[in-house]
């Protein structure tokens, strides 16, 4: 195989695994309670958490100790908003370095 269609081909492999920022942040404005952009940021640990403090928030909102798990969660999904960026940034770095390492090896 050719040196170009090696680049080539390792481009469109990056292009195809990559992450995007926009999307990130789609997820997090309508589907932040369920941590899925956290998951979709290679987070999931992190993300499966905010869907369980968002989910016992909102079931022991009747004994009003819920409030003080909504607001954490809240706090902290204000927070993610700033973080998204640099969780993209490393994401696609990744891909790209585990790309390059596979392509050398061939």
């Amino acid at each position: 195989m050719s040196d170009q269609h090696a680049h080539s081909r390792a481009m469109m492999e990056y292009d195809a695994r990559k992450r995007s920022a926009l999307l990130a942040y789609l997820l997090w404005f309508f589907l932040g309670f369920t941590g899925a952009h956290r998951m979709y940021s290679d987070r999931i640990p992190t993300g499966f958490l905010q869907l369980v403090v968002h989910g016992i928030g909102w079931l022991t909102t009747p004994i009003l100790i819920g409030w003080l798990f909504i607001a954490a969660w809240a706090v902290w999904w204000v927070i993610d908003a700033f973080l998204i960026p640099a969780w993209i940034r490393d994401y696609n770095l990744e891909v790209a370095r585990r790309l390059s390492l596979s392509s050398e090896r061939a």
